[in-house]
């Protein structure tokens, strides 16, 4: 091992660890609310209702607070129609052919085609497959089977009372930890274009559109947070306080994802202009910068629960920059790297707040095409194009 290799390993070690401890706090609030939820639906169902092992009663619990976070309702109700079907169809198989190896694999078969065929989601078909193992394997040691189903019901709606009333998650905090690395994995992917364009080096792209790429999940996150966050508010009146901050995160969140999208179009066509040695001015280099402080302003705009005047801003300012492009001379590419700019840009305005309408014409603005007229019949501009 080399004498650089150790700094480097160090820093890795150092970067997973601080990782970890912000997936950690991420996932506090969620496993409180979990382990509460567990803890009264066997309450409730042993000590209250008086069930002797009611073991359902916090599984059900568990996985509507953790594996339905942004469908808890939609969630919950799956959980139950699958309980019911796997104990239907247990039940009545078992009745009948009694249990063992082959019946059990049987049971679990009709079972999830069962699920299937009405049209579930991996949660009621999961939960359907497992509640018929359920029935075909411990009927005779816990009696009833349709207690199972009494026992899903108990904790599907504590879980229920526990995400809603109890202790329900704070949205705008969970919006803002999932926004807060969509948001830098974009502008970081901006900048690093920016600069690999100044130097005209292609791995330099190509590595920012495989970054850009893996990103992709991070959105995923945020729109899924966004989701949870307005079903949060929706049904727990202690966060209704939160709308008026969620409101920029939840009315953003896909445009942003459409800006993600134009922007992994620059890119490669960045990188074609490159192999293709077309000449590529400065000025979009710059453009492609400031597309990125954008984006950052906005991530720091929606922190803060401010009107992103700045972001807005900064976004007209990179198309301005991009138009200068023609008067120094562009190929092909360099033309189609000038669209997306303004597509992209258009994406952020309307992720800021700026009508759906209105963004286009002050991007035309921007470029210079204030006083372009419309040719009569033609067609507006797709959603997420300028």
């Amino acid at each position: 091992m080399t004498a650089s290799a150790v700094p480097r390993l160090a820093r890795r070690a150092r970067a997973g660890l601080l990782a970890g401890a912000h997936r950690v706090r991420g996932g506090v609030a969620l496993a409180i609310q979990a382990g509460v939820g567990a803890a009264i639906a066997w309450f409730v169902a042993h000590d209250l209702i008086g069930r002797p092992q009611p073991f359902f009663a916090p599984i059900a619990a568990v996985i509507t607070l953790a594996s339905s976070v942004g469908q808890r309702a939609r969630r919950t109700a799956e959980l139950v129609l699958g309980v019911a079907i796997g104990i239907g169809i247990g039940d009545a198989l078992i009745l009948v052919i009694g249990t063992g190896p082959w019946q059990i694999g049987l049971v679990v078969l009709l079972a999830i085609l069962v699920a299937t065929a009405v049209g579930g989601g991996t949660p009621l078909v999961v939960q359907s497959a497992s509640s018929a193992v359920l029935v075909a394997t411990l009927t005779s040691a816990t009696g009833l089977p349709w207690t199972r189903f009494f026992d899903a019901l108990v904790g599907g709606g504590v879980g229920l009372v526990v995400m809603t009333v109890l202790l329900p998650l704070n949205p705008l905090s969970v919006v803002q930890r999932a926004a807060d690395p969509a948001l830098r994995a974009l502008a970081d992917g901006l900048h690093h274009v920016a600069t690999a364009l100044r130097a005209r080096d292609r791995d330099g792209i190509d590595a920012a559109l495989v970054e850009l790429r893996a990103a992709e999940t991070s959105f995923s996150a945020f729109s899924a947070a966004v989701t949870a966050a307005r079903e949060n508010v929706a049904f727990a009146p202690a966060r209704w306080r939160s709308r008026g901050a969620l409101a920029q995160y939840v009315d953003g969140a896909t445009q942003v994802t459409h800006a993600l999208r134009n922007v992994r179009v620059l890119i490669r066509r960045v990188s074609t202009g490159l192999g293709d040695d077309e000449k590529m001015p400065e000025v979009l280099a710059a453009a492609i910068g400031l597309l990125g402080d954008s984006v950052d302003l906005l991530r720091q705009e929606w922190a803060k629960a401010a009107e992103p005047l700045a972001a807005r801003e900064r976004a007209l300012s990179a198309v301005a920059e991009a138009a200068k492009a023609y008067d120094e001379g562009v190929g092909f590419s360099g033309g189609v790297v000038v669209a997306q700019i303004r597509s992209a840009a258009t994406d952020l305005l309307r992720a800021t707040g700026v009508d759906f309408a209105e963004a286009p014409r002050l991007v035309r603005q921007a470029a210079g095409w204030r006083d372009r007229s419309r040719r009569p019949g033609r067609r507006p501009p797709a959603p997420g194009h300028a």
